[in-house]
């Protein structure tokens, strides 16, 4: 059993966390950002947000300064949190987002080290080392299981994608064990959203793709507060389905983007939307627990950094930048 969290243990954090706030990506500060006129002055604004002197003509030491950032922020949270589970929930998709790199590296005959994040719960060295030897049990969590069901689904089938899909599946049930350890309805709650947010983008991926009901039912991720089986029975009938199953969920703008991308409208609005029923779960949890801060502020920053890095490259590119799409959601460019 949990130990009972008291508002007593996050007194320090909160107020670390509080005084972080003060240098977080603003809606504001996103403005500024969009209206600069140089390479300079985006890079003065990021500076006075905490962030290093970035150089956009060096886009390799631009991306590993706000991969800095974003691991330093997790460290400081994590050495403040009295429960450093709080912080595994954000680091623990690192270690998936690696596992996914090293196999299909090694299926390939190729170095996975380009595309390895060294921020999860094992360092990413250490858990290439662990794949390439097969001596997964020191590994963290649910990743032994992961890898080796990955591996072999990857060995036998040779489909990157059916192997992506066994360690998001691990991975979200990493996720849900971890919080469940806490005793956070907060954080079981988190979990729920992230899961609902991805089995709505693979249900309108699925339609706009073409692909069957069999295909669905092997992308769906069980514990949302949506049923898998409810999704499937909206794909038959999108066009009044989706609203029945989430008119009453805060995706409910999110599946009427979903029903416009069908019809012919924005991807990009559709993902916006999803993105942002997570980010309005955390909004409404903001401020209820001290705890709440620390998690709050961990999804914020590390969404500030997709951002940051989106920004930088659409200034320089001269690309105009969609307005109010501050979200990681963009980091497909």
């Amino acid at each position: 059993m949990a130990n009972k969290i008291k508002d007593t243990d996050y007194l320090a954090i909160s107020a670390r966390v509080r005084a972080m706030e003060t240098t977080l990506l603003t809606a504001e500060r996103m403005e500024r950002l969009l209206e600069a006129r140089s390479d300079e002055e985006v890079s003065k604004l990021l500076q006075d947000c905490g962030y290093p002197e970035l150089d956009a003509a060096r886009p390799e030491a631009m991306d590993a300064a706000l991969s800095q950032a974003r691991e330093e922020l997790l460290t400081d949270l994590g050495d403040g949190a009295p429960d450093p589970r709080y912080i595994d929930i954000f680091k623990l998709k690192y270690d998936y987002h690696n596992a996914k790199a090293i196999l299909k590296a090694a299926a390939m005959g190729t170095s996975p080290d380009r595309m390895l994040m060294d921020m999860g719960r094992i360092g990413a060295a250490e858990l290439k080392t662990a794949v390439e030897s097969g001596e997964l049990d020191k590994l963290p969590g649910a990743l032994p299981a992961a890898v080796a069901e990955a591996k072999s689904v990857l060995d036998t089938t040779r489909d990157p994608q059916l192997s992506d899909i066994v360690l998001d599946r691990w991975m979200y049930r990493d996720m849900a064990q971890v919080a469940e350890d806490t005793g956070s309805q907060f954080l079981r709650g988190y979990v729920e959203t992230q899961i609902d947010a991805a089995n709505l983008r693979a249900l309108i991926r699925t339609l706009r793709m073409g692909k069957n009901a069999d295909f669905l039912a092997g992308v769906l991720f069980e514990s949302g507060t949506v049923e898998p089986a409810a999704i499937l029975a909206a794909a038959n009938h999108p066009a009044g389905g989706l609203n029945e199953i989430y008119g009453p969920t805060r995706f409910a703008q999110a599946a009427e983007a979903g029903e416009a991308a069908l019809k012919g409208g924005s991807l990009t609005e559709f993902e916006k939307r999803c993105d942002d029923a997570v980010s309005d779960y955390l909004a409404g949890k903001f401020g209820y627990l001290f705890v709440d801060d620390t998690f709050y502020t961990s999804h914020i920053g590390e969404n500030a950094v997709f951002s940051k890095r989106i920004l930088d490259l659409f200034h320089v590119l001269h690309i105009e930048f969609y307005r109010g799409t501050e979200k990681k959601i963009i980091a497909v460019v």
